[in-house]
Protein backbone atom coordinates (compact mmCIF):
# COMPACT_ATOMS: atom_id res chain seq x y z
CA UNK A 1 0.00 0.00 0.00
CA UNK A 2 1.21 3.71 -0.76
CA UNK A 3 -1.22 7.03 -0.47
CA UNK A 4 -1.45 9.73 -3.40
CA UNK A 5 -2.45 12.94 -3.11
CA UNK A 6 -4.26 14.93 -5.24
CA UNK A 7 -3.79 18.24 -6.03
CA UNK A 8 -6.90 20.00 -4.23
CA UNK A 9 -5.65 17.58 -0.93
CA UNK A 10 -6.97 14.58 -1.56
CA UNK A 11 -5.11 11.34 0.41
CA UNK A 12 -5.92 8.39 -1.66
CA UNK A 13 -4.09 5.04 -0.74
CA UNK A 14 -3.54 2.21 -3.57
CA UNK A 15 -1.61 -0.99 -3.86
CA UNK A 16 1.85 -0.72 -5.41
CA UNK A 17 0.53 -3.96 -7.62
CA UNK A 18 -2.46 -1.45 -8.93
CA UNK A 19 -2.80 1.29 -11.33
CA UNK A 20 -4.66 4.56 -10.86
CA UNK A 21 -8.24 4.44 -11.68
CA UNK A 22 -9.55 8.03 -12.59
CA UNK A 23 -13.06 9.35 -12.03
CA UNK A 24 -15.01 12.22 -13.68
CA UNK A 25 -14.72 15.74 -11.85
CA UNK A 26 -17.78 16.24 -9.38
CA UNK A 27 -19.68 19.65 -8.27
CA UNK A 28 -18.25 22.13 -5.56
CA UNK A 29 -19.44 20.36 -2.37
CA UNK A 30 -21.07 23.14 0.31
CA UNK A 31 -19.60 21.46 3.33
CA UNK A 32 -16.98 23.37 2.93
CA UNK A 33 -14.35 21.29 0.82
CA UNK A 34 -13.62 22.37 -2.30
CA UNK A 35 -12.52 19.71 -4.34
CA UNK A 36 -14.20 17.49 -7.07
CA UNK A 37 -13.35 14.16 -5.39
CA UNK A 38 -16.55 13.54 -3.67
CA UNK A 39 -18.50 12.86 -6.20
CA UNK A 40 -16.71 9.71 -7.21
CA UNK A 41 -16.98 8.27 -3.23
CA UNK A 42 -20.13 6.23 -2.66
CA UNK A 43 -21.89 9.23 -1.32
CA UNK A 44 -21.33 12.70 -0.35
CA UNK A 45 -22.79 15.76 1.78
CA UNK A 46 -24.88 16.71 -1.41
CA UNK A 47 -26.19 13.32 -2.25
CA UNK A 48 -26.16 11.09 1.32
CA UNK A 49 -26.93 7.43 0.61
CA UNK A 50 -29.70 7.22 3.47
CA UNK A 51 -32.44 6.91 0.52
CA UNK A 52 -31.21 4.26 -1.51
CA UNK A 53 -32.87 2.50 -4.22
CA UNK A 54 -34.23 -1.21 -2.51
CA UNK A 55 -33.12 -3.14 -4.86
CA UNK A 56 -29.97 -5.50 -4.63
CA UNK A 57 -26.63 -4.33 -6.08
CA UNK A 58 -22.79 -5.27 -6.30
CA UNK A 59 -20.26 -3.63 -4.52
CA UNK A 60 -18.13 -0.72 -6.74
CA UNK A 61 -15.23 0.94 -5.94
CA UNK A 62 -14.49 4.54 -7.69
CA UNK A 63 -11.45 7.18 -6.86
CA UNK A 64 -10.72 10.45 -7.91
CA UNK A 65 -8.56 12.16 -10.78
CA UNK A 66 -5.64 12.68 -9.13
CA UNK A 67 -2.10 13.38 -10.24
CA UNK A 68 -0.09 10.93 -7.74
CA UNK A 69 3.73 11.28 -6.48
CA UNK A 70 4.89 8.12 -8.47
CA UNK A 71 7.53 6.05 -9.33
CA UNK A 72 6.49 3.86 -12.34
CA UNK A 73 8.59 0.31 -12.73
CA UNK A 74 8.60 -2.69 -15.51
CA UNK A 75 6.34 -4.52 -13.04
CA UNK A 76 4.60 -1.94 -10.97
CA UNK A 77 3.67 1.29 -10.07
CA UNK A 78 5.22 2.36 -6.31
CA UNK A 79 3.21 5.91 -4.42
CA UNK A 80 5.60 7.63 -2.58
CA UNK A 81 3.66 10.20 -0.32
CA UNK A 82 3.68 8.03 2.58
CA UNK A 83 0.38 7.29 4.75
CA UNK A 84 -0.69 7.61 8.39
CA UNK A 85 1.76 5.78 10.24
CA UNK A 86 1.15 2.19 11.69
CA UNK A 87 0.00 2.69 15.57
CA UNK A 88 -0.28 -0.06 18.34
CA UNK A 89 -2.85 -1.04 21.06
CA UNK A 90 -2.01 2.15 22.99
CA UNK A 91 -2.68 4.64 19.91
CA UNK A 92 1.09 5.57 20.03
CA UNK A 93 4.03 4.62 16.78
CA UNK A 94 5.79 1.70 17.36
CA UNK A 95 9.01 3.24 15.58
CA UNK A 96 10.21 6.58 14.35
CA UNK A 97 10.91 6.50 10.23
CA UNK A 98 14.15 5.67 8.80
CA UNK A 99 15.67 9.10 7.40
CA UNK A 100 18.02 8.91 4.19
CA UNK A 101 19.63 12.25 3.32
CA UNK A 102 21.01 12.87 -0.19
CA UNK A 103 22.92 15.71 -0.61
CA UNK A 104 25.15 16.60 -4.23
CA UNK A 105 24.98 19.28 -6.32
CA UNK A 106 22.02 20.74 -9.02
CA UNK A 107 21.42 18.12 -11.65
CA UNK A 108 23.45 15.55 -9.61
CA UNK A 109 21.00 13.05 -9.84
CA UNK A 110 19.85 12.97 -6.24
CA UNK A 111 15.76 12.11 -7.46
CA UNK A 112 17.04 9.52 -10.05
CA UNK A 113 18.90 7.80 -6.64
CA UNK A 114 16.03 8.69 -4.57
CA UNK A 115 13.63 6.71 -6.84
CA UNK A 116 15.67 4.01 -7.36
CA UNK A 117 16.19 3.86 -3.86
CA UNK A 118 12.29 3.33 -3.36
CA UNK A 119 12.02 0.64 -5.65
CA UNK A 120 14.83 -1.21 -4.52
CA UNK A 121 13.84 -0.97 -0.89
CA UNK A 122 10.20 -2.21 -1.43
CA UNK A 123 8.77 -1.62 1.65
CA UNK A 124 5.09 -0.39 2.04
CA UNK A 125 5.47 3.10 2.76
CA UNK A 126 7.74 5.70 1.60
CA UNK A 127 8.01 9.26 1.45
CA UNK A 128 9.71 11.32 -0.73
CA UNK A 129 11.07 15.17 0.20
CA UNK A 130 12.43 17.53 -1.32
CA UNK A 131 14.42 20.35 -0.67
CA UNK A 132 12.90 22.59 -3.47
CA UNK A 133 9.74 22.80 -1.65
CA UNK A 134 11.51 25.18 0.87
CA UNK A 135 12.74 28.28 -0.97
CA UNK A 136 11.68 31.42 1.17
CA UNK A 137 9.15 33.68 0.19
CA UNK A 138 10.98 36.26 -1.66
CA UNK A 139 9.82 39.89 -1.31
CA UNK A 140 9.49 42.20 -4.12
CA UNK A 141 13.00 43.16 -4.89
CA UNK A 142 14.12 40.08 -4.62
CA UNK A 143 11.17 38.74 -6.85
CA UNK A 144 12.48 41.25 -9.12
CA UNK A 145 16.45 40.16 -8.96
CA UNK A 146 15.06 36.23 -9.66
CA UNK A 147 13.16 37.42 -12.56
CA UNK A 148 16.23 38.77 -13.88
CA UNK A 149 18.46 35.51 -12.72
CA UNK A 150 20.07 37.56 -10.57
CA UNK A 151 18.99 36.02 -7.37
CA UNK A 152 21.13 32.83 -5.54
CA UNK A 153 18.74 30.11 -5.20
CA UNK A 154 21.94 27.99 -4.28
CA UNK A 155 22.50 29.99 -1.24
CA UNK A 156 22.10 28.54 2.55
CA UNK A 157 20.27 31.83 3.19
CA UNK A 158 17.77 30.93 0.32
CA UNK A 159 16.12 27.84 2.06
CA UNK A 160 13.69 28.12 4.94
CA UNK A 161 15.16 25.67 7.26
CA UNK A 162 13.31 26.57 10.03
CA UNK A 163 10.02 25.12 8.68
CA UNK A 164 12.08 22.34 6.60
CA UNK A 165 13.51 20.96 10.40
CA UNK A 166 9.71 20.97 11.62
CA UNK A 167 8.96 19.51 9.01
CA UNK A 168 10.73 16.72 9.05
CA UNK A 169 11.10 16.16 12.54
CA UNK A 170 7.79 15.90 12.43
CA UNK A 171 7.49 13.17 9.83
CA UNK A 172 10.28 10.91 11.47
CA UNK A 173 8.19 10.70 14.54
CA UNK A 174 5.16 9.74 12.03
CA UNK A 175 2.74 13.14 12.21
CA UNK A 176 1.21 14.31 9.43
CA UNK A 177 2.56 17.46 7.80
CA UNK A 178 1.76 19.86 4.72
CA UNK A 179 4.52 20.60 2.65
CA UNK A 180 4.67 24.11 0.57
CA UNK A 181 4.29 23.68 -2.97
CA UNK A 182 6.96 26.08 -4.70
CA UNK A 183 6.55 27.57 -8.19
CA UNK A 184 10.02 28.06 -9.81
CA UNK A 185 8.22 29.55 -12.61
CA UNK A 186 6.84 32.64 -10.84
CA UNK A 187 9.50 32.22 -8.01
CA UNK A 188 6.47 31.77 -5.24
CA UNK A 189 4.87 29.12 -3.24
CA UNK A 190 1.72 28.33 -4.23
CA UNK A 191 -1.47 28.83 -2.14
CA UNK A 192 -2.23 24.96 -1.35
CA UNK A 193 0.24 23.32 0.71
CA UNK A 194 0.44 19.21 0.21
CA UNK A 195 -0.61 17.10 3.18
CA UNK A 196 1.79 13.83 3.48
CA UNK A 197 1.98 11.51 5.95
CA UNK A 198 4.66 9.38 7.99
CA UNK A 199 5.82 6.51 6.79
CA UNK A 200 8.68 3.39 7.29
CA UNK A 201 10.71 5.33 5.19
CA UNK A 202 11.84 9.11 4.23
CA UNK A 203 13.99 10.41 1.72
CA UNK A 204 14.99 13.63 2.19
CA UNK A 205 17.05 15.28 -1.13
CA UNK A 206 18.47 18.65 -1.93
CA UNK A 207 21.77 20.56 -2.65
CA UNK A 208 22.36 21.66 0.73
CA UNK A 209 20.71 18.67 2.68
CA UNK A 210 24.00 18.34 5.05
CA UNK A 211 24.07 22.02 5.61
CA UNK A 212 22.14 22.42 9.07
CA UNK A 213 23.50 21.03 12.59
CA UNK A 214 19.44 20.35 13.03
CA UNK A 215 18.88 18.87 9.87
CA UNK A 216 21.54 16.49 10.41
CA UNK A 217 20.63 15.25 13.85
CA UNK A 218 17.44 14.15 11.97
CA UNK A 219 19.11 11.70 9.05
CA UNK A 220 19.67 8.32 10.10
CA UNK A 221 21.83 7.63 6.92
CA UNK A 222 23.94 10.50 4.87
CA UNK A 223 24.31 9.89 1.13
CA UNK A 224 26.03 12.08 -1.46
CA UNK A 225 25.74 11.84 -4.67
CA UNK A 226 28.55 12.91 -6.67
CA UNK A 227 28.34 13.91 -10.46
CA UNK A 228 30.59 15.25 -13.20
CA UNK A 229 30.09 18.95 -13.01
CA UNK A 230 30.35 18.85 -17.22
CA UNK A 231 27.00 16.80 -16.57
CA UNK A 232 25.39 18.81 -13.89
CA UNK A 233 25.33 21.49 -16.30
CA UNK A 234 24.01 19.62 -19.08
CA UNK A 235 21.05 18.41 -17.23
CA UNK A 236 20.28 22.00 -15.44
CA UNK A 237 20.12 23.55 -18.99
CA UNK A 238 18.00 20.65 -20.28
CA UNK A 239 15.88 21.37 -16.87
CA UNK A 240 15.50 25.06 -16.27
CA UNK A 241 15.15 25.12 -20.22
CA UNK A 242 11.97 22.71 -20.72
CA UNK A 243 10.51 22.50 -17.00
CA UNK A 244 10.69 25.61 -15.87
CA UNK A 245 10.63 28.51 -18.95
CA UNK A 246 14.32 29.70 -18.67
CA UNK A 247 16.36 31.21 -21.64
CA UNK A 248 19.68 29.39 -22.31
CA UNK A 249 21.71 32.87 -21.33
CA UNK A 250 20.12 33.31 -18.23
CA UNK A 251 20.71 29.42 -16.64
CA UNK A 252 24.43 29.60 -17.77
CA UNK A 253 24.88 33.44 -16.19
CA UNK A 254 23.00 31.93 -13.13
CA UNK A 255 25.06 29.04 -13.00
CA UNK A 256 28.34 30.76 -13.65
CA UNK A 257 27.81 33.21 -11.01
CA UNK A 258 25.78 31.45 -8.20
CA UNK A 259 25.48 27.66 -8.95
CA UNK A 260 29.41 26.73 -9.55
CA UNK A 261 30.49 29.16 -6.46
CA UNK A 262 27.94 27.33 -4.30
CA UNK A 263 28.62 24.33 -4.87
CA UNK A 264 32.34 24.58 -4.22
CA UNK A 265 32.15 26.63 -1.22
CA UNK A 266 28.74 24.88 0.76
CA UNK A 267 28.07 21.74 -1.07
CA UNK A 268 31.10 19.89 -2.15
CA UNK A 269 32.42 20.45 1.68
CA UNK A 270 29.83 18.80 3.26
CA UNK A 271 30.96 15.42 1.62
CA UNK A 272 32.85 14.99 4.39
CA UNK A 273 29.66 14.15 6.48
CA UNK A 274 28.51 11.42 4.37
CA UNK A 275 28.11 8.08 5.28
CA UNK A 276 28.40 6.80 1.66
CA UNK A 277 29.29 8.60 -1.48
CA UNK A 278 27.83 7.76 -4.78
CA UNK A 279 29.85 8.59 -7.77
CA UNK A 280 28.17 8.47 -10.93
CA UNK A 281 24.09 8.79 -9.58
CA UNK A 282 21.41 6.22 -10.09
CA UNK A 283 23.71 4.20 -12.67
CA UNK A 284 25.80 3.49 -9.66
CA UNK A 285 24.44 0.13 -9.46
CA UNK A 286 26.73 -1.25 -6.55
CA UNK A 287 26.68 1.56 -4.47
CA UNK A 288 22.83 1.67 -4.74
CA UNK A 289 22.45 -1.93 -3.11
CA UNK A 290 24.71 -1.41 -0.46
CA UNK A 291 22.56 1.41 0.59
CA UNK A 292 19.64 -0.85 0.25
CA UNK A 293 21.03 -4.03 2.11
CA UNK A 294 21.97 -1.14 4.97
CA UNK A 295 18.43 0.38 5.22
CA UNK A 296 16.82 -3.18 5.60
CA UNK A 297 19.07 -4.26 8.38
CA UNK A 298 18.61 -0.92 10.24
CA UNK A 299 14.03 -1.83 9.29
CA UNK A 300 14.92 -5.36 10.34
CA UNK A 301 15.96 -4.05 13.89
CA UNK A 302 13.56 -1.63 14.29
CA UNK A 303 11.03 -3.97 13.19
CA UNK A 304 11.40 -7.20 12.75
CA UNK A 305 7.99 -8.11 10.76
CA UNK A 306 8.18 -4.90 8.50
CA UNK A 307 8.59 -7.28 5.45
CA UNK A 308 4.70 -8.39 5.87
CA UNK A 309 4.14 -4.93 6.44
CA UNK A 310 3.02 -5.14 10.38
CA UNK A 311 4.71 -4.92 13.40
CA UNK A 312 2.08 -6.98 15.14
CA UNK A 313 -1.13 -7.94 14.04
CA UNK A 314 -2.94 -5.21 15.92
CA UNK A 315 -6.52 -6.63 16.27
CA UNK A 316 -5.13 -10.16 17.77
CA UNK A 317 -3.39 -8.10 20.17
CA UNK A 318 -6.69 -5.96 21.07
CA UNK A 319 -8.57 -9.03 21.68
CA UNK A 320 -6.65 -9.91 24.13
CA UNK A 321 -6.24 -6.81 25.88
CA UNK A 322 -8.71 -5.51 28.37
CA UNK A 323 -9.86 -8.22 29.49
CA UNK A 324 -12.28 -8.35 32.38
CA UNK A 325 -12.54 -4.49 32.97
CA UNK A 326 -15.01 -2.61 33.86
CA UNK A 327 -16.48 -0.45 31.00
CA UNK A 328 -15.06 2.74 30.71
CA UNK A 329 -16.25 6.50 32.22
CA UNK A 330 -15.83 7.65 28.82
CA UNK A 331 -18.81 5.91 27.68
CA UNK A 332 -22.08 6.77 27.35
CA UNK A 333 -24.44 3.84 26.82
CA UNK A 334 -28.13 5.09 26.22
CA UNK A 335 -31.08 3.74 28.11
CA UNK A 336 -32.45 0.80 27.36
CA UNK A 337 -35.57 1.69 26.61
CA UNK A 338 -38.64 -0.62 25.70
CA UNK A 339 -38.39 1.53 22.54
CA UNK A 340 -34.72 1.09 22.24
CA UNK A 341 -34.91 -2.39 22.60
CA UNK A 342 -37.55 -2.71 20.03
CA UNK A 343 -36.11 -1.74 17.34
CA UNK A 344 -32.42 -3.07 18.06
CA UNK A 345 -35.03 -6.86 18.21
CA UNK A 346 -36.69 -5.69 14.37
CA UNK A 347 -32.81 -4.88 13.04
CA UNK A 348 -31.13 -8.07 14.61
CA UNK A 349 -33.50 -10.37 13.08
CA UNK A 350 -31.90 -11.92 10.37
CA UNK A 351 -35.05 -12.36 8.83
CA UNK A 352 -35.88 -8.76 8.87
CA UNK A 353 -36.52 -7.44 5.17
CA UNK A 354 -34.50 -4.42 4.23
CA UNK A 355 -37.26 -2.16 4.14
CA UNK A 356 -37.62 -2.12 8.12
CA UNK A 357 -33.98 -3.10 8.75
CA UNK A 358 -33.03 0.80 6.90
CA UNK A 359 -36.32 2.02 8.74
CA UNK A 360 -35.57 1.39 11.98
CA UNK A 361 -31.67 1.70 11.96
CA UNK A 362 -32.35 5.36 10.94
CA UNK A 363 -34.61 5.65 13.45
CA UNK A 364 -31.45 4.58 16.24
CA UNK A 365 -29.36 7.24 14.51
CA UNK A 366 -31.58 9.98 15.11
CA UNK A 367 -31.89 9.27 18.65
CA UNK A 368 -28.31 8.50 18.56
CA UNK A 369 -27.35 12.13 17.31
CA UNK A 370 -29.56 13.64 19.28
CA UNK A 371 -27.80 11.82 22.68
CA UNK A 372 -24.86 12.37 21.35
CA UNK A 373 -25.43 16.41 20.91
CA UNK A 374 -26.53 16.38 24.81
CA UNK A 375 -23.03 16.11 25.68
CA UNK A 376 -21.79 19.05 23.86
CA UNK A 377 -20.64 21.87 25.62
CA UNK A 378 -23.43 24.76 25.98
CA UNK A 379 -23.76 28.48 26.94
CA UNK A 380 -26.17 30.62 28.76
CA UNK A 381 -28.19 33.03 26.80
CA UNK A 382 -31.24 35.26 27.15
CA UNK A 383 -33.84 35.65 24.09
CA UNK A 384 -36.79 37.68 23.98
CA UNK A 385 -39.92 35.70 23.15
CA UNK A 386 -42.59 37.09 20.72
CA UNK A 387 -44.80 38.02 23.74
CA UNK A 388 -41.64 40.69 25.52
CA UNK A 389 -40.79 37.81 28.10
CA UNK A 390 -37.78 36.83 28.35
CA UNK A 391 -36.11 33.35 28.03
CA UNK A 392 -33.72 32.08 29.87
CA UNK A 393 -31.46 29.69 26.99
CA UNK A 394 -28.91 27.50 25.87
CA UNK A 395 -26.81 27.85 22.59
CA UNK A 396 -23.43 26.01 21.71
CA UNK A 397 -20.17 27.75 22.96
CA UNK A 398 -18.61 28.72 20.08
CA UNK A 399 -16.63 26.16 18.02
CA UNK A 400 -18.22 24.35 15.14
CA UNK A 401 -19.42 20.55 14.83
CA UNK A 402 -18.46 18.56 11.99
CA UNK A 403 -19.06 15.21 11.16
CA UNK A 404 -16.69 12.39 10.05
CA UNK A 405 -18.06 8.92 8.89
CA UNK A 406 -15.57 5.85 8.80
CA UNK A 407 -16.92 4.84 4.56
CA UNK A 408 -18.82 2.86 3.96
CA UNK A 409 -20.79 1.94 7.15
CA UNK A 410 -20.69 4.92 8.51
CA UNK A 411 -21.80 7.20 5.88
CA UNK A 412 -25.04 5.65 6.84
CA UNK A 413 -25.21 8.00 10.04
CA UNK A 414 -24.37 11.46 8.08
CA UNK A 415 -28.37 11.92 7.41
CA UNK A 416 -29.56 11.78 10.79
CA UNK A 417 -26.90 14.11 11.61
CA UNK A 418 -27.73 16.57 8.95
CA UNK A 419 -31.18 16.54 9.91
CA UNK A 420 -30.64 18.23 13.37
CA UNK A 421 -27.51 20.13 13.18
CA UNK A 422 -27.87 22.64 10.17
CA UNK A 423 -25.38 23.24 7.38
CA UNK A 424 -22.72 20.79 8.98
CA UNK A 425 -19.42 20.31 7.52
CA UNK A 426 -18.69 16.38 6.43
CA UNK A 427 -15.88 14.59 6.26
CA UNK A 428 -14.91 11.30 4.92
CA UNK A 429 -12.31 8.35 6.06
CA UNK A 430 -12.29 4.85 4.17
CA UNK A 431 -10.62 2.36 6.20
CA UNK A 432 -10.10 -1.22 4.51
CA UNK A 433 -8.48 -4.91 5.09
CA UNK A 434 -5.40 -5.92 3.92
CA UNK A 435 -6.34 -9.30 3.10
CA UNK A 436 -2.57 -10.50 3.30
CA UNK A 437 -2.22 -9.53 6.83
CA UNK A 438 -5.69 -8.75 7.95
CA UNK A 439 -5.00 -5.49 9.65
CA UNK A 440 -6.66 -1.84 8.53
CA UNK A 441 -5.08 0.37 5.88
CA UNK A 442 -6.06 3.78 5.14
CA UNK A 443 -7.00 4.53 1.91
CA UNK A 444 -9.16 7.28 1.10
CA UNK A 445 -8.91 11.10 3.42
CA UNK A 446 -11.03 13.97 3.02
CA UNK A 447 -11.84 16.57 5.73
CA UNK A 448 -12.89 19.86 5.84
CA UNK A 449 -10.36 22.63 6.31
CA UNK A 450 -9.63 24.20 9.37
CA UNK A 451 -10.84 21.22 11.59
CA UNK A 452 -8.39 21.67 14.97
CA UNK A 453 -10.51 23.62 16.79
CA UNK A 454 -14.12 21.71 15.90
CA UNK A 455 -15.74 19.11 17.99
CA UNK A 456 -15.85 15.90 15.51
CA UNK A 457 -18.38 13.42 15.51
CA UNK A 458 -16.90 10.44 14.39
CA UNK A 459 -19.59 8.11 12.68
CA UNK A 460 -19.06 4.18 12.09
CA UNK A 461 -22.21 1.82 11.83
CA UNK A 462 -20.41 -1.15 14.24
CA UNK A 463 -17.02 -1.56 16.35
CA UNK A 464 -16.17 -4.72 16.87
CA UNK A 465 -12.09 -4.55 17.87
CA UNK A 466 -12.21 -1.21 17.53
CA UNK A 467 -8.84 -1.35 14.50
CA UNK A 468 -10.73 1.26 12.62
CA UNK A 469 -11.91 3.70 14.92
CA UNK A 470 -8.02 3.71 16.36
CA UNK A 471 -6.84 4.73 12.71
CA UNK A 472 -10.05 7.02 12.16
CA UNK A 473 -8.49 8.51 15.84
CA UNK A 474 -5.42 8.87 14.79
CA UNK A 475 -6.12 10.36 11.61
CA UNK A 476 -7.79 13.30 13.12
CA UNK A 477 -5.19 14.00 15.94
CA UNK A 478 -2.69 14.36 13.57
CA UNK A 479 -4.59 17.07 11.53
CA UNK A 480 -4.38 18.36 15.34
CA UNK A 481 -8.02 18.04 16.57
CA UNK A 482 -8.31 17.86 20.12
CA UNK A 483 -8.98 14.76 21.70
CA UNK A 484 -11.44 15.68 23.85
CA UNK A 485 -12.99 17.02 21.31
CA UNK A 486 -13.74 13.67 19.17
CA UNK A 487 -16.81 11.74 19.95
CA UNK A 488 -17.21 8.37 18.77
CA UNK A 489 -20.35 7.17 17.75
CA UNK A 490 -22.17 3.64 16.68
CA UNK A 491 -25.32 2.03 17.03
CA UNK A 492 -23.09 -1.12 18.28
CA UNK A 493 -19.76 -1.71 19.84
CA UNK A 494 -18.54 -4.68 21.46
CA UNK A 495 -16.62 -4.46 24.89
CA UNK A 496 -13.56 -5.41 23.29
CA UNK A 497 -13.50 -2.28 20.83
CA UNK A 498 -15.02 -0.21 23.77
CA UNK A 499 -11.60 -0.73 25.94
CA UNK A 500 -9.21 -0.47 22.74
CA UNK A 501 -10.82 2.79 22.06
CA UNK A 502 -10.78 4.21 25.78
CA UNK A 503 -7.22 2.91 26.28
CA UNK A 504 -5.68 4.05 23.39
CA UNK A 505 -7.67 7.28 23.83
CA UNK A 506 -9.22 7.98 27.34
CA UNK A 507 -10.21 11.77 26.65
CA UNK A 508 -12.44 10.36 23.59
CA UNK A 509 -16.09 10.12 24.27
CA UNK A 510 -17.87 7.19 23.34
CA UNK A 511 -21.81 6.95 22.82
CA UNK A 512 -23.51 3.97 20.95
CA UNK A 513 -27.04 2.65 21.65
CA UNK A 514 -26.01 -0.70 22.64
CA UNK A 515 -22.63 -2.59 23.88
CA UNK A 516 -22.43 -6.78 23.06
CA UNK A 517 -20.14 -8.75 25.15
CA UNK A 518 -18.40 -11.21 22.84
CA UNK A 519 -16.24 -11.17 19.91
CA UNK A 520 -15.75 -14.69 18.40
CA UNK A 521 -12.70 -16.03 16.20
CA UNK A 522 -13.29 -14.10 13.18
CA UNK A 523 -14.04 -10.89 15.37
CA UNK A 524 -17.66 -10.71 14.54
CA UNK A 525 -19.91 -9.05 17.56
CA UNK A 526 -21.88 -11.50 19.11
CA UNK A 527 -25.04 -11.69 19.01
CA UNK A 528 -24.33 -8.25 16.86
CA UNK A 529 -25.91 -7.28 14.36
CA UNK A 530 -24.63 -9.17 10.80
CA UNK A 531 -22.84 -7.21 8.30
CA UNK A 532 -24.43 -3.83 8.43
CA UNK A 533 -23.52 -2.68 5.15
CA UNK A 534 -24.56 -5.51 3.46
CA UNK A 535 -28.08 -5.71 5.24
CA UNK A 536 -28.52 -1.76 4.69
CA UNK A 537 -26.92 -1.44 1.28
CA UNK A 538 -28.37 -4.33 -0.15
CA UNK A 539 -25.08 -5.72 -1.16
CA UNK A 540 -23.64 -9.24 -1.58
CA UNK A 541 -20.88 -10.40 1.02
CA UNK A 542 -18.17 -12.08 -0.95
CA UNK A 543 -17.71 -15.50 1.36
CA UNK A 544 -14.01 -15.24 0.63
CA UNK A 545 -13.71 -11.72 1.63
CA UNK A 546 -14.03 -9.27 4.59
CA UNK A 547 -16.26 -6.65 5.18
CA UNK A 548 -13.63 -4.41 3.69
CA UNK A 549 -15.25 -0.97 4.17
CA UNK A 550 -16.38 -1.44 7.78
CA UNK A 551 -13.08 -3.24 8.25
CA UNK A 552 -15.07 -6.58 9.76
CA UNK A 553 -16.46 -4.41 12.49
CA UNK A 554 -19.65 -6.52 12.98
Amino acid sequence: MAMTTSPDGDIIMQHKDEGVKEGRPGPRSDSGISDDSLDSLPGNAQRCLLTPSLSPRKRTTSQSKIEPPLLRTNKRTIYTAGRPPWYNVTGTTFTEAFVIGLCGGSASGKTTVANKIIEALDVPWVVLLSMDSFYKVLNKEEQELAGKNEYNFDHPEAFDFELLVTVLRKLKKGKSIKVPVYDFTSHSRSKDWKTVYGANVVIFEGILAFANKELLKLLDMKVFVDTDSDIRLVRRLKRDITARGRDIGGVIQQYNRFVKPAFEQYIEPTVQMADIVVPRGGENFVALDLIVQHVHSQLEKRCPSLSVCVCVCLRSALASAHQGQPLPKTLSLMVDTPQVRGMHTIIRNRETNRNEFIFYSKRLMRLLIEHALSFLPLKPVLVETPQGAVYEGKRLSGSRITGVSILRAGETMEQALMAVCKDIRLGKILIQTNHHTGEPELHYLRLPKEISEDYVILMDSTVSTGAAALMAIRVLLDHDVQEERIFLLSLLMAEMGVHSVAYAFPRVRIITTAVDKEVNEHFHIIPGIGNFGDRYFGTDAPSDQYESDQWMDY
